[in-house]
């Protein structure tokens, strides 16, 4: 999403990308796209974050989104605010699609994790800041075609000055990862973790229980099995 080097923590791990490319095709894909609608400059963005030169040695193909023709429009039934939305091409066509945000602060938002990072999917992004922003956040996550997984990168993390960050001083290294089919599990276990660094209440996110009440998965991580990997 943004012209930041990895150390930075802008942008998502490029080995974490360059490792589910190949996983993807090992397990079968015909074709791997990658993509994210950015903020600055798409090219620069890819090259920067060190995505485009990972992706391209997994064997995987980087997309543009920086235009509208690469959308189109569906309807999104569910939301309460935004009621349609112009969705990138690559996500309509493809079979399966992965989520993979990085975990850091936002200035808006408060938290940008996988919720948030469903921005990265669309057009029209000025209609969420214009609209009421958590409630479009929670509304674009009930779109039919869910994402098979969201993988949160958590390994560094950007705590402070979000969501491009000034200077290695915002980003904190956790060597982690948070791994789950549900939107709202995954967000909310994320939130836990980044209160590890620093300390951001529930009631500030409040997308995530927007989610919740439009049923897309509960807070409640005591309700689901949790397995923890080190």
């Amino acid at each position: 999403g943004w012209d930041r080097r990895p150390e930075l923590a802008g942008n998502t791990n490029p080995d974490l990308i360059k490792a589910l490319v190949k996983r993807c095709l090992g397990a079968g894909a015909e074709k791997v796209t990658v993509f994210d609608h950015t903020c600055d400059n798409w090219q620069k963005c890819y090259a920067s974050s060190g995505i485009a030169d990972a992706v391209k040695e997994a064997g995987g193909v980087i997309v543009p989104a920086n235009d509208e023709q690469y959308y189109k429009e569906v309807s999104i039934p569910g939301g309460v605010t935004l009621k349609k939305a112009k969705i990138h091409e690559a996500l309509l066509e493809a079979d399966v699609w992965f989520n993979v945000p990085i975990l850091k602060n936002h200035g808006g938002a408060k938290l940008s994790c996988a919720m948030k990072n469903m921005m990265g999917i669309v057009w029209d992004r000025r209609y969420f800041h214009q609209q009421d922003l958590q409630q479009c956040i929670a509304d674009i996550c009930t779109w039919e075609k869910k994402p098979a997984l969201h993988i949160v990168d958590a390994y560094r993390m950007m705590f402070q000055n979000g969501p491009q960050g000034r200077s290695a001083a915002d980003v904190a290294t956790l060597k982690s990862l948070i791994v789950s089919p549900n939107i709202i599990a995954a967000d909310t276990a994320s939130l836990a973790l980044f209160n590890q660094v620093e300390k951001l209440d529930m009631a500030a996110v409040t997308h995530i229980t927007k989610g919740e009440a439009l049923h897309l998965g509960s807070t409640d991580l005591k309700k689901i099995n949790i397995k923890r990997i080190k």
